[in-house]
């Protein structure tokens, strides 16, 4: 019977008007005119029957809404109640609901486009309820049709890059207006001021700033202390300021009683390793963090397998770099950016190179689109 059903699917066509096909397509993808249940999850509106499970979602390009994410995957956001849970993470009491077919539809101007079927391919739960679910399309999209039912970004929406004009001149005004482009405000939040403020260099001061109300500013992967938990290391020598997220380094300037250098050196240092100074001093240093950090905590990524030099030229020949020393010492890392991109490059030994490419939105990825690159992940 399952089979049976999801040949079926077969018989439905790429666009139909929305009514017509709930009415007369939703009942035979799901198993006749038995529904189990129809439900909400995420915007998107989930039908249950004995032999299938028919989602349908708007054509949004909402990150906190269900839908298609990219051509090759698709996202339920919940909290979803206990049937659709059940059936996309199996029944407990052995059930195996789950080999079911799925299938995936999307509402666009009152036509609903079918775009086939898709697996459960990594789900999350908070106390038996269903949070999060991703799944993969037994066929990857064409571009044409994730354009119609996850709709590109203008370009004039796209953070600009008036930043990078001043990355060798203010870079204070640099850091500013890359933070303020690429964060939207969360709202002001009061932090306490310590007894050191006033001995903070003029870098950590305006980024602290920053962060009252783009709290991100702060890191996503690794992380600059706030304030009020920066200290000094065991010799109380250095004052640590930035931190790894595994704690396996950490980022510290020289620590004295007297008035801050203007623009000190940066020091990198592994656990009890001899401290090796950045490249960039902290005015550098700190719009290279910010980039590091937009990129790897983006909602839309493209991540590349390993890359050989000519493909990293092939990468980033569309792009901009940002005219900065390398950064982090472990794995030297060069920064190239488009307007609401930012990918970052490093190499260990100049021959193999890890990429990766963050973005304020999947439109953001289109200079990498089409790339004869072996794609982890592609968000574009």
């Amino acid at each position: 019977m399952v089979e049976d059903d999801a040949g079926m699917s077969d018989q439905v066509p790429a666009v139909v008007p929305a009514l017509v096909f709930d009415r007369e397509y939703v009942p035979v993808l799901v198993g006749g005119s038995v529904v189990t249940g129809r439900f909400t999850v995420g915007g998107a509106s989930v039908v249950i029957g004995p032999a299938g499970m028919v989602i349908i979602a708007e054509a949004s390009a909402a990150p906190a809404k269900s839908g298609v994410w990219n051509a090759e995957e698709v996202r339920l956001i919940g909290p979803a109640p206990a049937p659709v849970t059940e059936r996309l993470m199996g029944a407990p009491w052995g059930v195996d609901e789950g080999s079911l077919p799925i299938h995936i539809a999307v509402c666009v101007r009152g036509e609903v486009l079918y775009l086939g079927t898709a697996q459960v391919s990594q789900a999350g739960t908070s106390d038996g309820v269903l949070t999060d679910c991703e799944l993969r399309f037994a066929a990857p999209l064409s571009r044409e049709l994730l354009n119609r039912v996850r709709p590109p970004l203008p370009p004039e929406h796209l953070p600009d890059l008036e930043w990078l004009g001043n990355v060798n001149g203010d870079r204070a005004a640099a850091l500013e207006q890359f933070v303020t482009g690429w964060y939207p405000t969360a709202g002001a939040t009061e932090s306490p001021t310590s007894d050191s403020a006033s001995r903070l260099p003029g870098g950590l001061r305006q980024l602290y700033r920053l962060a009252k109300q783009r709290p991100g500013a702060l890191g996503i992967q690794n992380r600059i202390l706030p304030e009020p938990d920066l200290h000094t290391d065991h010799l109380g020598e250095m004052l640590v300021f930035g931190v790894e997220n595994q704690g396996g380094f950490f980022w510290s300037l020289l620590w004295t009683l007297e008035g801050p250098e203007a623009d000190p050196t940066v020091w990198f240092r592994e656990f009890d390793e001899e401290p090796i100074a950045e490249q960039e001093p902290l005015s550098g240093f700190l719009i290279q963090f910010s980039l590091f950090e937009a990129s790897m905590g983006a909602e839309y990524l493209a991540l590349p397998r390993k890359l050989t030099a000519p493909q990293v030229e092939r990468l980033t020949e569309a792009l901009h770099l940002v005219p900065l020393r390398p950064f982090w010492p472990w794995a030297p890392t060069h920064f190239y950016v488009a307007p609401g991109l930012v990918v970052h490059v490093s190499s260990e030994d100049g021959e193999a190179f890890d990429a990766w490419a963050g973005a304020t939105h999947r439109s953001a990825l289109d200079p990498l689109a089409g790339l004869p690159i072996d794609w982890n992940r592609f968000d574009g």
